[in-house]
C-alpha cells in the first residue's frame, strides 16, 4: 500500500471560508475524506500548519517514511528557501499543488522556491489538483 502525505501551508486551514471565489467553498478536511474514499488502497495522511518550521519538519518526516508528498506551500511557495531545501533533501517525489492559477495572479506569486525541486506542479485546477497529484504519485 502506497503511503502519500498531503502537506498544506498557511491559511489553507481557512478553505471554505477564505475568498471562496478563488479557493472554493469546501473545507479541506471534508475534501480529504473524499480523497480517502477515492483512494482506499492508499494510506493518505494530512498535515497543515501556518508555521514554516513545522512544515519543514513534516516534509522531512514524510520524505523518508513514505512514497510521495503532495504539497501546497501556499504563501511560503514564494518566500521559503527552507521549504525548497527540505524538498531537495528528501528521497520521495513531491508534487507541488496550488488551488488557484498562481501564474495569472500577482507577479510575486509567480516565484516558487519549490517548483525546481518538485517532480511537477499543478496549478489552477482547484482542489482537483490534489487528486491529480495523488494519481501521479500512485502511477509513478
Amino acid at each position: 500500500m502506497k503511503k502519500i502525505a498531503i502537506i498544506n501551508g498557511p491559511n489553507l486551514n481557512l478553505l471554505g471560508k477564505r475568498e471562496p471565489g478563488i479557493y472554493g467553498s469546501t473545507d479541506f478536511e471534508t475534501y480529504f475524506e473524499s480523497l480517502k474514499a477515492l483512494f482506499p488502497n492508499v494510506r493518505l495522511s494530512y498535515f497543515q500548519s501556518n508555521v514554516e518550521g513545522e512544515l519543514v519538519t513534516a516534509i522531512q518526516q514524510a520524505g523518508f517514511d513514505g512514497d510521495g508528498i503532495v504539497i501546497n506551500p501556499a504563501a511560503y511557495t514564494h518566500t521559503s528557501v527552507a521549504i525548497g531545501d527540505a524538498i531537495a533533501a528528501i528521497k520521495v517525489p513531491v508534487v507541488e499543488v496550488h488551488i488557484s492559477n498562481v501564474h495569472a495572479r500577482e507577479s510575486f506569486r509567480q516565484l516558487s522556491h519549490v517548483s525546481a525541486k518538485a517532480a511537477g506542479t499543478i496549478a489552477g485546477l482547484g482542489l482537483q489538483g490534489y487528486e491529480l497529484a495523488i494519481r501521479y504519485l500512485i502511477n509513478r
